[in-house]
């Protein structure tokens, strides 16, 4: 079996598949025509999210068995264009769910302790108590959009919190120990905290917008972790402006490109962008909820263990 790696992973990947006795062959400076003129020769890909997995780019795949997605995210791949060819879908959502419950958890706290504000204040010179005195997680209502393996693992990360955690999600019974699974009502109207943990599709796509803000009953703290285009950024910042939202943790933003590269390769950044790069109520990182030492192996291994179950 033959595989060509199209980006740089965790070397236990390809150590991981050298012991099946898979070929690693390796294309990470190839372009998108050069990987497309050897592609039918290879049974397995294995893929970020350097090039979009679409219907020409599956027509030169014709020996194509799998394809492995070093993370979680779909929305970079036809999913029914690889399903309609018998083509094994393999993701891992598995390999960095822990990184990214904790990093919600570490935005959630920093933002309601207000430690990025009392961390420039005395580099600044000031000692200002009164002025960084925050708010407390326990007692509190958490809503979680998107109850799947990061939704859960954050739900487990704050139940130590004396927190109420509601989850809602487009399945059925996905509800456990750690979350109570309610209507969309019961969300917008209990919580003080939203967490997003969905994917990127048609349905999620804005889905934090002006009508979802106004409709919460209570202000509440932002978070998200998932996908960038999930948030309406022009809405958030009327409704940061506001104080209807106490404050926003993101990890990833509506400005990213495909490839998740640079915001910043463009002349002139939006007006919304350099609101929440300036605000003292906003915590931003890029894209990195899931990048941490331990899911660079687990991503890695996780891809290996589901092709050795599948082929070996």
């Amino acid at each position: 079996m033959k595989v060509l790696h199209l980006e740089e992973n965790h070397p236990a990947l390809i150590e991981g598949l050298r012991v099946l006795g898979i070929q690693n062959d390796l294309a990470y400076d190839d372009s998108l025509d050069e990987v497309l003129a050897k592609l039918d020769q290879y049974d397995g890909l294995i893929i970020r999210s350097k090039y979009p997995i679409d219907e020409t780019f599956l027509t030169c795949a014709k020996k194509l068995k799998f394809i492995g997605r070093v993370g979680a995210g779909l929305e970079n791949i036809d999913v029914p264009a690889v399903e309609s060819r018998n083509i094994h879908l393999l993701n891992a959502p598995e390999g960095n769910r822990n990184a990214v419950g904790e990093h919600a958890l570490a935005m959630l706290l920093a933002l309601m302790n207000k430690l990025r504000v009392g961390h420039t204040s005395i580099q600044s010179g000031q000692w200002d108590r009164e002025g960084h005195r925050g708010w407390e997680l326990s007692g509190r209502t958490v809503g979680i959009i998107g109850y799947g393996n990061t939704g859960k693992s954050f739900a487990k990360r704050i139940s130590g919190f004396n927190v109420r955690t509601l989850c809602y999600d487009i399945l059925e019974n996905v509800g456990d120990e750690y979350a109570q699974q309610v209507n969309w009502e019961t969300l917008i109207s209990q919580s003080e905290v939203i967490s997003l943990h969905i994917p990127q599709t048609d349905l999620t796509r804005g889905l934090i917008d002006k009508k979802f803000i106004d409709s919460m009953a209570h202000p509440f703290w932002l978070l998200n972790t998932a996908r960038g285009s999930a948030v309406v950024t022009e809405d958030l910042v009327t409704g940061l402006k506001s104080k209807k939202i106490m404050g926003a943790g993101l990890d990833v933003l509506e400005y990213e490109t495909r490839s998740f590269s640079s915001i910043f390769n463009q002349e002139n950044l939006p007006p919304a962008l350099q609101y929440l790069m300036e605000a003292e109520n906003v915590l931003l990182s890029p894209h990195v909820a899931g990048w941490t030492q331990e899911s660079h192996v687990k991503l890695a291994t996780t891809v290996v263990d589901k092709i050795k179950k599948l082929f070996f």
